[in-house]
Parts: C-alpha cells; structure tokens; sequence
C-alpha cells in the first residue's frame, strides 16, 4: 500500500490506473501527465484544475493537456480502469444523477 500524508491506496488499484493512462498516452502521442490533467478537465464535476509545476519546462508540459480531447472510448476505458467502490457516505449517491451528473461534452 502506498502512502504518504492521504488515504491509503493498494499500489494494485494505482498500477491498474497508471498502466491503463500509459496506453492512452500512447496511443495520443501525449505525456501521462497531459492524459491525467486532460481527463480530469473532462471531469463533469470539475470546472477548473490547479497544477503544481516545479519548473518552467514542466510548467510548459502540464499544458500541453489543453487544445484536444480524449475520445468517448479512451475516457470510458480510463474511468473503467479506476472505478472502485465509493467510501460512505458516497456509496449510496452513486446512482443520483443530480449528486453525480454524467458527461455532457466530448
């Protein structure tokens, strides 16, 4: 399990995740971080993302996630990749389209 100052996470769910935005990266010719910011802009419930670049040149890569999208079909397989049970009181909400608005864009 990994660790460090948030909830803890088995390393399986993070690997399964990390491996399924790998394969997207590549097949969008994209950094994983441009995949991960792009699919969490896509997010319905995400207006806006802060990113915390250490340098100008990551800076300059974080936003190569804007100007494109990721297809219906690479956002499906990237949310099947880390979808879990919610923790309560989240579990029960999950079927509330107005707690949990689906997609409207892409």
């Amino acid at each position: 399990m990994s660790a460090t100052g948030g909830p803890i996470v088995e390393d399986e769910y993070l690997y399964k995740v990390i491996d399924a935005i790998e394969q997207v990266a590549l097949d969008v010719n994209k950094t994983v971080p441009q995949v991960a910011l792009n699919w969490l802009l896509q997010r319905p419930t995400v207006s806006n993302i802060v990113i915390g670049a250490r340098n100008e040149e990551q800076f300059r890569q974080n936003l190569g996630a804007l100007g494109w999208n990721l297809t219906k079909e690479q956002v499906a397989r990237l949310d099947a990749a880390s979808q879990q049970r919610p923790i309560y009181p989240y579990w029960h909400q999950r079927d509330f389209e107005e707690r949990n608005p689906k997609p409207t864009h892409w």
